[in-house]
């Protein structure tokens, strides 16, 4: 069966979806600088004996036309994983916001006729496999211009769905207004929020700490098993 036809089948098992949603086109966020982990790159990490960025690959590749990396630095130090890298062009960290309109650009620039892209943190190694489908179910059925993931009561306003149209809007707000925090902007907008369970664990578990890193390796043995 080609890839082509699988996809097909995986959109009839959701109806309400079109086949729209595998033309969405994932940014992974690899910008922080992980300062109460004593510095470098998060995602970077290893947990059960992977990355934390190639786990992050291994769960949004299948649900996204491609994929590309928002990283500033040396992109040498991320070529193993084969990702396009585009940079935020800020002088000074900007936040997710800067990395989310880095990849708004390169999409606009390097797929034409791209209407949307999924960003998510290359820290969330547990991303749910139907996180786009769930998206872009609830963008459609709430009429909603953006949307994001939740989980026990609490959005994750990086992992979302953003329309490539709005990122003019989003460049004037990040630096004409100096918007820096990721809800801030979306308020401005419709959003279709879409909750996850959090058994056997909450799919949005990032890693900011070392204990964090401790919880992250025994969650990735539950979640190797799955």
């Amino acid at each position: 069966m080609t890839l082509n036809k699988s996809r097909s089948r995986l959109v009839n098992d959701w109806p309400s979806v079109t086949t729209e949603v595998f033309a969405t086109f994932g940014v992974i966020l690899a910008g922080g600088l992980a300062q109460r982990m004593g510095g470098g790159d998060k995602p970077l990490r290893e947990i059960g004996g992977r990355t934390m960025l190639a786990r992050v690959i291994g769960r949004l590749a299948p649900q996204c036309e491609c994929l590309v990396l928002s990283a500033n630095g040396d992109p040498s130090r991320f070529a193993s994983f084969g990702l396009p890298i585009t940079a935020d062009g800020a002088n000074h960290c900007l936040g997710p916001l800067a990395g989310i309109l880095a990849g708004l650009d390169w999409i606009a620039a390097n797929r034409p006729g791209a209407q949307w892209i999924l960003s998510a943190p290359g820290d969330c190694p547990f991303l749910p496999r139907d996180l786009v489908a769930q998206l872009r179910q609830a963008l459609y059925a709430q009429g909603a211009e953006l949307a994001v993931a939740a989980s026990q009561g609490r959005s994750h306003p990086a992992i979302g769905l953003w329309s490539v149209a709005l990122r003019d809007a989003l460049r004037q707000a990040l630096f004409v207004e100096g918007l820096r925090k990721v809800e801030g902007w979306s308020s401005r907008y419709r959003v279709a929020t879409v909750e996850w369970p959090t058994e056997p664990f909450d799919p949005f578990f990032n890693a900011n700490t070392i204990d964090d890193l401790d919880a992250a390796q025994r969650l990735a043995a539950i979640d190797d098993l799955a």
